[in-house]
C-alpha cells in the first residue's frame, strides 16, 4: 500500500467513520492502488523499447460495476484525486462520446479517411488514463464505432481506461440495435480491463438519504432547508460552505449549453424558473438526465391555463429524468397532483404527476442511473 495512494485514503476514512468497511470497496481500492502504481513507473519508450523488439504495453485498466449508491462514484473521485501524474484525465461518459462524435464530423470535413485512428490519437495526446463515470450505451451510432475507437486508444495509443457502469460488461447495450456490431467492443473490455463487482448488501447513496421526503410542499425556508440537506448528503460538501458550491455550463450540443447553478459529484440544482420559464426543449433535458443521477428543482408553482408552455416544457424535462431513472427533489408549491389542475393538456398531465409519484417510490430510487428495467 502506497502512503498517497487511493488505499490509504480509503482506510483513512474506515478510520475516521465516514466510510463504512465494505469487502468489495476495499478490493477495489486495492486494484486501483496497484494500478497507481503501474501508472506511477515511466513507460519504456525510444532506444529501450527498440532494443527489447516492441513498446511496453498499458497495464490494464479497471471497468468497476454495481448498482446504485454502492460506492463507485466515491472510488473514482479517490482514484483520480490521488493518481500522482499529470497525464489524466476525468470525463462523464455521455461527454465523452459527444466529443467523439464531434471530431469524428471535423476529420471527415477535412479528411475523407478513416476518422477513427485519427480521433484516437487527437484523444490520447497528453493522457496516460482515461476515466469514466458512468458507461452506458444507449445508441446505435454509439455501439458501432466504439469496438475500434477503443481498440485505438488502449491497444496503439496505450491509454489506460478506468470506468465506472451500472452494468456488467456483458449487458452493456442489451437487446440494442445492431447488438453484433457492440460484441467485439464487450470482448475487449474483458481482455483488456479487470472487471470489478461492486455489489455489497449496503446501498450508501439511499442511506444517505433515509428520512427525506423527495417532494417537499408549500415553499419556504424549511423545504429549502431539505433540499439542501440531499445536496449535502450526497456530495459531501460542506454545508456551511454552500457558496462555493461549483456551477458549470453544460453542453446540450449545436453549440448551446445550458447554465448550472450548482454542480458536484453527479448531483445538480436548478430553478424551476430556469429549467422551465425559459425557452427549453428536449436537447436541453436529455443532456441534463445523461449528466447527473440527482437533480435538485427549486421553486415550483402552482400552474393554470397562463403558464402552459410552462407546463408542455415541465412534462418533458420528467419525462427525460424519469426516462434515465434520475432521483428527483422538489420544492414545490403544492403536490403533484394540484400543479396544473386547468389549462391546454392538462388532463394529459396526470401521466406527468404519476411519473412523479413513482420517482418517489423506493422502488424508483433503488434504481441505477441509466438503468431500463
Amino acid at each position: 500500500m502506497r502512503e498517497n495512494g487511493i488505499l490509504a485514503r480509503y482506510r483513512a476514512l474506515i478510520e475516521a467513520g465516514e466510510l463504512q468497511p465494505d469487502t468489495d470497496q476495499q478490493a477495489a481500492a486495492q486494484r486501483l492502488d496497484t494500478l497507481q502504481g503501474r501508472l506511477a513507473e515511466k513507460p519504456r519508450s525510444g532506444l529501450i523499447s527498440r532494443l527489447f523488439g516492441k513498446e511496453e504495453a498499458a497495464p490494464p485498466g479497471v471497468y468497476m460495476w454495481g448498482g446504485v449508491g454502492r460506492g463507485k462514484s466515491m472510488l473514482m473521485d479517490l482514484f483520480h484525486e490521488t493518481l500522482p501524474i499529470e497525464a489524466k484525465r476525468r470525463v462523464h461518459f455521455h461527454a465523452f462520446m459527444q466529443e467523439v462524435h464531434d471530431l469524428m464530423r471535423e476529420w471527415r470535413e477535412r479528411d475523407p479517411g478513416d476518422p477513427i485512428p485519427k480521433v484516437a490519437r487527437d484523444l490520447a495526446t497528453g493522457v496516460r488514463c482515461l476515466a469514466f463515470d458512468e458507461m452506458v450505451v444507449n445508441n446505435s451510432a454509439d455501439a458501432m464505432i466504439m469496438g475500434r475507437l477503443f481498440r485505438a486508444l488502449i491497444v496503439e495509443e496505450k491509454v489506460v481506461i478506468v470506468t465506472t457502469s451500472n452494468r456488467p460488461p456483458r449487458d452493456l447495450y442489451k437487446d440494442g440495435l445492431n447488438r453484433e456490431h457492440f460484441l467485439p467492443f464487450i470482448a475487449l473490455i474483458e481482455e483488456r480491463l479487470e472487471v470489478v463487482p461492486l455489489n455489497g448488501p449496503t446501498d450508501y447513496r439511499l442511506d444517505r438519504l433515509a428520512g427525506i421526503d423527495a417532494w417537499h410542499t408549500p415553499l419556504g425556508p424549511e423545504a429549502t432547508a431539505k433540499v439542501r440537506e440531499v445536496f449535502f448528503r450526497l456530495t459531501d460538501h460542506e454545508a456551511e460552505d454552500a457558496e462555493t458550491v461549483p456551477s458549470r455550463e453544460l453542453d446540450v450540443g449545436k453549440k448551446r449549453t445550458i447554465h448550472v447553478p450548482k454542480s458536484f459529484r453527479g448531483v445538480a440544482v436548478f430553478s424551476f424558473k430556469r429549467l422551465c420559464r425559459e425557452p427549453r426543449g428536449a436537447a436541453d433535458y436529455l443532456a441534463i438526465a445523461r449528466e447527473y443521477h440527482t437533480v435538485i428543482i427549486v421553486g415550483i408553482p402552482q400552474m393554470g391555463p397562463d403558464q402552459r408552455n410552462e407546463a408542455t416544457r415541465f412534462t418533458a424535462l420528467i419525462d427525460a429524468l424519469y426516462e434515465a431513472r434520475v432521483k428527483l427533489f422538489v420544492t414545490a408549491e403544492v403536490e403533484p397532483e394540484e400543479l396544473y389542475p386547468a389549462g391546454d393538456n392538462s388532463f394529459e398531465f396526470q401521466r406527468t404527476v404519476s411519473r412523479l409519484k413513482e420517482m418517489q417510490s423506493s422502488r424508483y430510487m433503488a434504481l441505477g442511473h441509466g438503468e431500463t428495467g
